[in-house]
C-alpha cells in the first residue's frame, strides 16, 4: 500500500497583499512589496502620478503605514520563486530613481509575470528567470499556476492585473484572486476550478478616476455565495491610504452577513490549510 502523501498549505500574511505561501512542497512570494514604513511616500508626493484618492486628505498618508512584521531576510528566507500579479508599486518595490523593480530581492530566482510586458520591466531590471503565467497553466515542480482573469477597478481598469490558480496532485487548490473586484471573470474561475481555499485582496481601495478597485464585503459575500464550502483568507488591509475598510471594520461586516469560514490574519501570522 502506498500512502498519500500532502503537503500542508500554509500563508504568511506579510503586510499588504504581499504573503508567503507554502503549497505543493514549494514556498512562493506574492507581490513582494517590502519597501521601509512610509518608504513608497503619499499619493501626493509621487512623481508623475496619476492616481487620486477619493479623499484628498489621504492623499498626504506615507505609505506603508506599517512596518514589516520581520525583518526582510526573515521573510525572504527560503523563498522557491516571486509572483509578481501586476507592477503597482503597492505589490512590487519600485526604485523612481533608477526606475528599477524588485531592487531588495534575489534576481536569480523565478518569478512569475501577468505577461509579457511585465516580464520585459522585470528583466529590464535585472531578473535572469522570469516566466510569464498562462490560463493553460506553468508548471514549478509539482506545482500548476494558472492565469486569471481581474477586473482592477469598477469604473475602469487602474491597470491589468490578475489571479492565479494554485494546483498539485493530491492537494488542495488554491485561488487567489489578485486585485479585483466581484465580477464574471471571478465568478467563472469559482466555477471552473472550484478551489478550497479562496485569497482576496478585500480592503475596498478606491481612487478618484477608477472607482473602487479591489473587493468589498459585498464582492466577498458574492464569492461566498457562488463557494460556500470554500474557506476564505482575506489580506490587503490596513497598509494603503486609499483603503475604505479595515481588518476590525471586516471582521465586523463578515459577522453581519454570517460568513464564519475565513481568516483576516494580522502582519506575520501564518494560517495553514
Amino acid at each position: 500500500m502506498y500512502e498519500i502523501r500532502r503537503h500542508i498549505m500554509k500563508i504568511q500574511q506579510i503586510r499588504s497583499a504581499t504573503n508567503k505561501i507554502s503549497y505543493g512542497g514549494k514556498t512562493f512570494l506574492l507581490d513582494p512589496w517590502l519597501v521601509d514604513q512610509y518608504g513608497l511616500g503619499c499619493f501626493q508626493g509621487l512623481p508623475g502620478n496619476q492616481y487620486q484618492p477619493v479623499d484628498p486628505v489621504k492623499a498626504q498618508i506615507p505609505m506603508p503605514l506599517f512596518p514589516l512584521p520581520q525583518p526582510a531576510e526573515t521573510i525572504l528566507a527560503g523563498v522557491d520563486a516571486y509572483i509578481v500579479t501586476h507592477l503597482h508599486p503597492d505589490h512590487i518595490d519600485i526604485n523612481l530613481q533608477k526606475g528599477t523593480l524588485g531592487d531588495g530581492l534575489d534576481h536569480d530566482l523565478p518569478v512569475f509575470a501577468q505577461n509579457e510586458e511585465d516580464a520585459q520591466a522585470l528583466m529590464q531590471s535585472g531578473f535572469t528567470d522570469v516566466r510569464v503565467l498562462t490560463k493553460e497553466g506553468v508548471k514549478f515542480f509539482d506545482v500548476t499556476l494558472h492565469k486569471t482573469p481581474a477586473l482592477h477597478g469598477t469604473i475602469r481598469m487602474s491597470s491589468e492585473a490578475c489571479g492565479v490558480i494554485f494546483q498539485s496532485v493530491n492537494e488542495k487548490t488554491l485561488y487567489v484572486a489578485g486585485d479585483t473586484i466581484w465580477y464574471e471573470g471571478v465568478q467563472q474561475t469559482l466555477q471552473q476550478y472550484q478551489p478550497d481555499v479562496i485569497m482576496l485582496n478585500a480592503c475596498a481601495a478606491e481612487l478618484l478616476s477608477y472607482g473602487r478597485l479591489i473587493m468589498n464585503d459585498e464582492d466577498v459575500d458574492c464569492v461566498h455565495q457562488t463557494l460556500p464550502e470554500a474557506h476564505l483568507y482575506l489580506t490587503h488591509f490596513d497598509n494603503v491610504a486609499h483603503a475604505s475598510i479595515t481588518r476590525r471594520e471586516m471582521r465586523g461586516r463578515m459577522t453581519g452577513r454570517g460568513i464564519m469560514k475565513y481568516d483576516i490574519p494580522e502582519d506575520g501570522e501564518v494560517v495553514t490549510y
